[in-house]
């Protein structure tokens, strides 16, 4: 089966699982598992953070991060569509009774700086207490530019806000513009990265950022749920990840722009290609209907969304053959449509 519905689908390397059957061990809630430690170690070095912690997902990850930053009343401001919001089950307002102030995004996934401005709340009772500003990178596959995140979180700064980055594709950014992660990490006081999309490992995320902060998130997540035992088996998936998977992740760029560009040549079709930037591709399907066209693709072991428009995600184990493959087969719905 192909798979084009998302990154989450990817499966571990055969490294991967020799890694986890034969990693060491420890109970990581004493911090007993020494592999857990070593991934959290790298993870923070590559990052550029003093400190990293092991969780079971971003979105456990990204809401730890928030009650670290935040208390019981404070406000985050963050993306109308980001994914700490509107796709994460208000956890943060559930869970941490943060009130979220979401914002529109512009261009790229950009908060227009003068919309974050307009929203921070001055100091007075009346108002929830404005703690944090929390961007997204990527963003439905678009990069946030490098100019705009300094002025964001200058701008954060100015009005003594923490800055958080939810960088569940942050290596495909900095993949993708050919940086180190750490020059977009160092505008942050925080960042979430995920290990089991475009890096292929089978379960978990990483949080980083200063030892006082992990030391918060860490009591954060055994309160959810998240403290783990002998996680060193889903660590040692992890540190390939981080040390193996990060280049190759152009492969699925080069992919996306390959896929971009034959559904441009169908008329069934609208693709906005400037927004095609890393492994995302979103095309409107203006003939037929999209839950028509999964129901026949499937027939042909392709699975693709069934929203319109159509988010088409590229990953390991999707190549251009694939590709090839599921372009041959829409040209065969769209005969019969």
């Amino acid at each position: 089966m192909i798979d084009f519905r998302s990154d989450t689908v990817t499966t571990p390397t055969a490294k991967m699982r020799t890694a986890m059957a034969e990693a060491p061990v420890g109970d990581d809630v004493y911090g007993d598992d020494p592999t857990v430690n070593q991934l959290q170690d790298l993870a923070a070095d590559l990052l550029g953070f003093e400190a990293a912690l092991f969780t079971p997902s971003g979105t456990q990850g990204n809401l730890i991060a928030i009650m670290a930053h935040c208390q019981r009343g404070d406000e985050y401001i963050v993306g109308q569509n980001a994914h700490t919001y509107k796709f994460e089950g208000g956890g943060a307002a559930i869970v941490g009774s943060i009130q979220p102030q979401p914002i529109m995004e512009g261009e790229n996934g950009i908060l227009p700086l003068h919309d974050i401005e307009s929203v921070i709340k001055p100091f007075d009772p009346h108002f929830a207490q404005t703690r944090l500003l929390s961007l997204e990178n990527t963003h439905s596959g678009r990069i946030l530019p490098q100019d705009y995140i300094a002025s964001a979180t200058a701008l954060a700064r100015k009005h003594d806000l923490s800055c958080h980055l939810d960088g569940a594709r942050i290596y495909n950014a900095a993949v993708k513009q050919s940086l180190n992660v750490k020059e977009i990490t160092q505008h942050f006081d925080s960042v979430s990265v995920c290990l089991s999309k475009g890096l292929a490992a089978p379960v978990g995320s990483v949080i980083a950022g200063t030892t006082e902060f992990i030391n918060t998130a860490r009591r954060w997540r055994k309160v959810v749920g998240g403290g783990m035992r002998q996680a060193g088996i889903l660590a040692a998936a992890g540190i390939i990840a981080l040390t193996e998977q990060v280049d190759r992740l152009a492969d699925d760029h080069e992919n996306a722009r390959y896929l971009a560009d034959e559904l441009s040549k169908l008329d069934a079709f609208s693709v906005d290609i400037t927004q095609v930037q890393t492994n995302m591709v979103f095309a409107h399907l203006h003939q037929g209907s999209t839950k028509e066209l999964a129901a026949y693709l499937k027939q042909h072991d392709i699975l693709i969304s069934q929203s319109n428009p159509i988010r088409f995600v590229t990953h390991k184990d999707v190549d251009n053959q694939s590709v090839d493959k599921l372009i041959k087969h829409i040209k065969s719905y769209l005969l019969s449509a």
